[in-house]
């Protein structure tokens, strides 16, 4: 074997090591982000909130992305990528671990100092995982790799609304004490603390491929409208995901009259749609041919059906309901030429689309309208982070990274607003605010990303 084909091996090695471990990482987030999201719904149950209290929890969760993703981009450079990985993942165990004594008095302010801890370690993990898929790999396929991790991130967030509706809403009553209700959310939250602590020593204990850039200075990245554009962009983005999401087990209890349980499955479903497109955006924005896409659609066709049929205990028609709306995103997806832009376009302005009707309509209709939007949600946030750090050398990545996550915090100010017009007006109406978001969303694909 020639010194040139062993660097080769190794080099393709490192870089499957490198993907494995991100993988990893973005699975752990994206199940401790829809957690906190999906649990806003049970905190309003416990301790008898309004909606917009209980979106507290969300601005709690999201308010941590505006006070340390820039101070964090800034210093990846210093501290290393793999540094950076186990901070966050140290800190996400504390914060899930401080779940414990909140719910043991039980109290509502501790819940959100826990919530902000454990998203302290979310911010650590994010802000290094998404430059490290992007530079790890040629420019041209990095919306496919941070599509295809997005995709095993949103595995994890179709399981976190799942397993809050079978193990704390099920069998919860109104006759219980708030402390009775607190305790139901104990165990989740101590799982969750020992795997990421048993994660992160392996991560201790391994050598992560190191990012081979053109620069390792820092430099300022706000004379970059594009990038400035694609992190407001992210605000809307993020806010109109977690601002949905959120509201939707209190909005299909109230007008679609489905018990906390059935509901907390479709929303689980909502989020296997944000799954099954970023499957099938991992291959078309790669350079596989058009009858090879066809070949890998298959599958993810079939991961539909069975994910669809399998958190609603194992109803077959609606996995089939579930297959074909997600053979329409498939469709759909066609126009977008694999191209991030023109697909990120089509998207959001049919999410805009599904986000009015739901506005002005009510009932089994109007679950699958606000569901559906998953489907389409699901490209946005790694077509957009690409868009948005395109032709940025690696001494600006890092900096990009960390003001593109600084605006992640809309999912702290949109859901609370969103909660307030559920208090105030009705659930329906507050899916305006998603809806504008998705409007800007196509104003950066067609206009915005192209601005230098």
């Amino acid at each position: 074997m020639s010194v040139r084909t062993e660097n080769t091996q190794q080099q393709s090695n490192s870089y499957k090591v490198g993907m494995s471990v991100i993988s990893s990482i973005f699975f752990i987030f994206g199940f401790a982000t829809t957690f906190i999201i999906t649990l806003s719904a049970k905190v309003k149950d416990i301790f008898d909130l309004s909606e917009f209290e209980a979106q507290l929890l969300n601005f709690a969760f999201f308010i941590t992305y505006a006070f340390i993703s820039i101070p964090i981009g800034l210093y990846i450079k210093k501290i290393g990528y793999k540094r950076t990985l186990v901070i966050g993942l140290f800190l996400m165990a504390l914060g899930a671990f401080l779940f414990y004594p909140s719910a043991v008095i039980p109290s509502f302010p501790l819940f959100l100092v826990s919530t902000f801890v454990l998203a302290a370690g979310v911010v650590f993990l994010q802000t290094a995982a998404n430059p490290y898929v992007t530079a790890l790999g040629p420019e041209e396929t990095a919306s496919s790799r941070l599509n295809l991790t997005q995709a095993l991130n949103s595995i994890a967030t179709m399981l976190a609304p799942w397993i809050i509706g079978v193990f704390i809403f099920t069998g919860a009553s109104d006759m219980l004490t708030e402390a009775q209700k607190a305790e139901t959310v104990q165990m989740p939250f101590i799982i969750m603390a020992v795997i990421i602590l048993l994660i992160a020593l392996l991560i201790m204990a391994i050598r992560l491929p190191e990012i081979q850039g053109t620069s390792t200075e820092r430099k300022s990245v706000w004379k970059y409208p594009h990038v400035l554009l694609g992190a407001l962009a992210i605000f809307f983005y993020v806010g109109a995901e977690a601002g949905n999401g959120s509201l939707m087990i209190n909005y299909f209890v109230k007008t679609a009259g489905l018990t906390a349980t059935e509901a907390a499955k479709y929303v689980a479903i909502y989020w296997g749609g944000a799954m099954v497109g970023r499957f099938f955006g991992s291959f078309m924005f790669s350079k596989a041919t058009f009858n090879q896409k066809l070949l890998y659609a298959l599958p993810v066709l079939v991961l539909a059906f069975i994910s669809g049929s399998f958190v609603t205990d194992w109803s077959w028609n609606i996995g089939l309901i579930f297959l074909g709306v997600s053979v329409v995103n498939f469709l759909i997806m066609q126009i977008g030429s694999g191209k991030a832009a023109r697909t990120l376009a089509v998207f959001a302005l049919i999410a805009a689309a599904l986000a009015l009707y739901t506005t002005y309509s009510t009932g089994y209709v109007a679950v699958w309208t606000v569901v559906s939007i998953g489907l389409f949600n699901s490209i946005m946030f790694p077509n957009i982070f690409t868009l948005a750090v395109k032709d940025l050398d690696s001494g600006e990545l890092s900096t990009a990274s960390g003001v593109i996550n600084t605006m992640i915090c809309g999912g702290a100010i949109l859901p609370p607003i969103m909660g307030i017009i559920a208090d105030s007006y009705d659930y329906t109406w507050a899916f305006l605010v998603p809806a504008v978001s998705y409007l800007y969303i196509f104003f950066f694909a067609v206009k915005g990303s192209k601005i230098r």
